[in-house]
């Protein structure tokens, strides 16, 4: 199923908003009113169009006066803003227009501020710096072709930065084991999916919209991940030889579908492990895992994505606060805050509109 947000067929004025990079933005009227939480068996499309709204609604009054967003345990971060950013984009928002279009400008501002001289862009984390790294520069990727001449042209160049750490990482001396991946520091000499999986969909985000990634990258990196999955038990691993989860499963569907490998042995393999033991609300890192299972499996398509669908849309409307948001149950997640946990359930819940290019099958 490939949809538009339900208001676009009452909004006269959506038309006057289109960017080249985009099918059509969502122009809200009015602020949302508060959530409250819809039972898994009830919910319809509005629901989703509803919960996505509200949760936007909750980011834009997280916003700090400079433009970020925070991890509740450490602060301002790279990552936390441009996930939100990233929020924002995918459920039809752009920047420097409609009612979130100076802030998005202002988080994507934040984060180029905050480049270092290697390009790697991070600040204030509590984990090993490749994380904040991928995400922010997949945001950059996504985001530049929306933005105006002068803003393109710096997010440009710090893309362009930015990108070259992660091609100078990936090319660490590593064994024949860890090659081709990427783990928490630029200069590991180890790999695992997790921090590969965002390295990889930045470097193919920025492929696709003409920087210098060359093809064997991606190809080294997809050898990579074709190790971690688990040829017993199917689906994917953390590191190559350990056992499949549900996340880390996400996590290789979506690194292959994107890679353009489609259907592949290892990445079908994963769906239906995943049909089988599903990601749970109560499993560790949810937030984190239902970004990635309903992404990767809204590009495998069919019944994989009817039932993902069915099962993550339900558990995410459920659990959402009567703010817009949504909290962890996990003591991981729950330390991160729910400027994090809610800008992943929108990302996840926005998959159909298909505005952010990753989206697109």
């Amino acid at each position: 199923m490939n949809r538009l947000p339900t208001f676009f067929s009452t909004s006269p004025c959506w038309r006057k908003l289109i960017p080249a990079i985009l099918f059509v933005p969502l122009l809200l009227g009015g602020m949302p009113a508060a959530s409250t939480p819809v039972q898994a068996a009830e919910w319809t499309d509005r629901d989703i169009d509803r919960a996505i709204e509200n949760a936007l609604d909750y980011l834009s009054k997280r916003q700090l006066p400079d433009g970020s967003w925070r991890i509740d345990n450490i602060g301002e971060s790279t990552a936390a803003t441009s996930l939100a950013v990233m929020a924002f984009l995918a459920g039809g928002h752009v920047p420097g227009e409609g009612p979130y279009g100076d802030q998005i400008e202002l988080g994507i501002r934040w984060v180029l501020d905050h480049q270092e001289p290697n390009g790697m862009l991070i600040h204030k984390t509590s984990h090993g710096p490749m994380y904040s790294h991928g995400i922010s520069t997949l945001m950059l990727a996504e985001v530049v072709g929306m933005l105006g001449v002068e803003d393109a042209a710096r997010a440009r160049r710090g893309l362009e930065r930015a990108i070259r750490l992660i091609l100078e990482a990936q090319a660490i001396p590593k064994n024949e084991r860890q090659r081709g991946g990427w783990r928490y520091q630029p200069s590991s000499r180890d790999s695992d999916l997790s921090v590969t999986g965002w390295q990889l969909l930045a470097l193919r985000a920025a492929k696709d919209i003409g920087c210098d990634v060359p093809a064997e990258s991606i190809d080294l990196a997809v050898e990579y991940v074709k190790m971690c999955a688990n040829r017993d038990q199917k689906g994917f691993a953390y590191q190559p030889g350990g056992g499949p989860t549900p996340t880390r499963t996400g996590t290789g569907i979506l690194c292959l579908e994107v890679c353009g490998v489609h259907e592949s042995a290892e990445a079908v393999a994963g769906a239906e492990y995943l049909l089988k033991s599903p990601l749970e609300y109560r499993d560790s890192y949810f937030f984190y895992g239902v970004y990635y299972c309903t992404v990767g499996m809204y590009k495998m398509g069919g019944k994989y994505w009817e039932d993902s669908r069915k099962h993550f849309f339900s558990v995410l409307l459920e659990k959402q606060e009567a703010d817009g948001s949504w909290s962890s149950d996990n003591a991981s997640e729950r330390r991160q805050g729910q400027v994090y946990t809610t800008s992943m359930a929108v990302l996840a819940l926005a998959i159909e509109y298909r505005y952010l290019p990753i989206y697109q099958r």
